[in-house]
């Protein structure tokens, strides 16, 4: 589901909207780890959750 992401990407919690932005630091396997905005650094399940790329 979170397969393309790479770090530096930017992207959205599509249930956290008030997390803000949030940039992809990095991605192994099923863990993403991204810093957003309003909320630091998440380590996410790219299993349970799809993120959103932020086209800008």
């Amino acid at each position: 589901m979170n397969a393309f992401l790479e770090p530096g990407m930017l992207v959205r919690h599509p249930d956290r909207p008030d997390w803000g932005l949030g940039q992809v630091q990095s991605r192994a396997e099923h863990r993403i780890t991204v810093n957003f905005e309003h909320a630091g650094k998440v380590v996410l399940d790219g299993r349970v959750i799809g993120l959103l790329l932020d086209d800008g």
